[in-house]
């Protein structure tokens, strides 16, 4: 396994690549790491070139941009510096939203895509439940003030008490979510450029695979619905008994859906 950082404006960007064959790229979920990954980046090591990645003001990457920035430009610089002409890219959350970007902007270095729990740019909170989270989020002092909210959006669910979450999964979010915020947000000065990907589905041609936890929120419901919907080569696959972490809740399941998608 090679560890490496590249240089972009304001900071760095981590990454770690393994293994020899097709290039795999794991996107991790907002506010969480690359860590998210550690089962999944073991397990295609044999066959494929493998590659996540800490995104810009998460984990071990950092930047105070003082220029217009892109996730799906941050891609394109690693993929770049890696050698790599043409991928699969594998995303949850956040990590679901910059693939689409990046597949929208350059859909000549997209082989095909696995959203899981899948946001894009552009779209709009409706859910009931997230909008309540989302509005304890400017009066927060402190960092337990910020992750809270974030926990019961996006590892809880609309669906779920605390106390219904596996207590290790939910801790581990915690520590990883603290941390992210602890050490990146002062830095999170000028907002991402994004594709506006809502509006844009029917241009993506490449096979595409929607992983869904049937626990997560009504608007990444709705997401998913409308990437089947208007895509070209969508198929959606729902996990049971999962929210929005699903690769972390059904580990297995999860591991049957990469198999079949990369």
């Amino acid at each position: 396994m090679t560890l490496g950082r590249i240089t972009v404006d304001g900071g760095e960007i981590h990454y770690e690549v393994a293994g020899a064959g097709p290039a795999v790229v794991l996107l991790h979920p907002g506010v969480l790491s690359a860590a998210v990954w550690d089962r999944e980046f073991a397990a295609l090591v044999t066959g494929h070139t493998v590659v996540r990645y800490d995104a810009r003001n998460h984990g071990k990457s950092s930047s105070a941009a003082t220029e217009p920035w892109s996730h799906h430009g941050d891609l394109r610089l690693l993929l770049d510096e890696l050698g790599i002409d043409r991928a699969s890219l594998v995303g949850l959350s956040l990590g679901s939203r910059t693939s689409v970007d990046f597949a929208l902007t350059r859909p000549d270095r997209v082989h095909r895509l696995l959203l899981g729990a899948p946001g894009v740019s552009g779209m709009e909170h409706r859910d009931p439940f997230i909008l309540e989270q989302l509005a304890l989020l400017p009066a927060a002092r402190d960092v337990a003030g910020v992750v809270n909210p974030l926990l019961r959006m996006w590892v809880d669910g609309p669906r779920r008490t605390p106390e219904q979450l596996d207590p290790e999964l939910r801790a581990f979010c915690e520590r990883v979510m603290a941390d992210t915020v602890t050490r990146h947000a002062r830095s999170m000065g000028i907002e991402p450029v994004e594709a506006g990907a809502i509006d844009r589905l029917a241009e993506l041609t490449m096979p595409i695979t929607v992983a869904l936890g049937d626990l997560d929120s009504s608007d990444i419901a709705q997401v998913a619905e409308s990437l089947v919907r208007e895509a070209k080569q969508a198929e959606l696959v729902t996990v049971a008994d999962a929210g929005h972490v699903l690769n972390l809740e059904q580990p297995e399941r999860f591991a049957d859906i990469l198999r079949a998608s990369v």
